[in-house]
């Protein structure tokens, strides 16, 4: 979801922003005041159970431009969320419960790679939005 002009490449595949739904705005809107900047886009992802996951990869589109902040809110399940370091191999594990706010900035997509890692003991479904500002083409 997001602004009109907030289209996505994402591995390809170009996504167009659904408009806002009322309730996801009302999140977005408190998400821009807690981290004080300005998503125009929220990428909703959900994850069935722990064999769902994501692989390593680092927010790096042009369309984000450079040192984007990232903002990853989860809802449900509790899921481990690890990063590591692109040069070093220094690796964090981060454990996101419902309701965590995570907000990756400054050089973390340049320097860092993040996943979701399979979780057999996660049985429940968990919804993760991730906020972004999509910068605006200029012709």
């Amino acid at each position: 979801m997001g602004d009109p002009h907030c289209s996505y490449k994402y591995s390809g595949v170009l996504f167009e922003p659904e408009p806002w739904h009322p309730l996801v705005k009302q999140l977005t809107d408190r998400v821009n005041q807690l981290c004080q900047t300005r998503f125009n886009s929220v990428l909703l992802n959900w994850y069935a159970d722990g064999q769902q996951h994501m692989g390593w990869h680092s927010d790096d589109e042009p369309e984000l431009g450079e040192n984007p902040q990232i903002a990853s809110l989860s809802l449900g399940q509790q899921r481990f969320f690890d990063l590591k370091h692109k040069n070093l191999g220094t690796q964090l594990k981060l454990e996101l419960g419902h309701g965590s706010l995570l907000l990756m900035a400054g050089q973390c997509q340049q320097y860092w790679q993040h996943r979701v890692p399979k979780m057999a003991a996660a049985t429940q479904g968990r919804i993760n939005l991730t906020f972004r500002e999509i910068k605006q083409k200029t012709t």
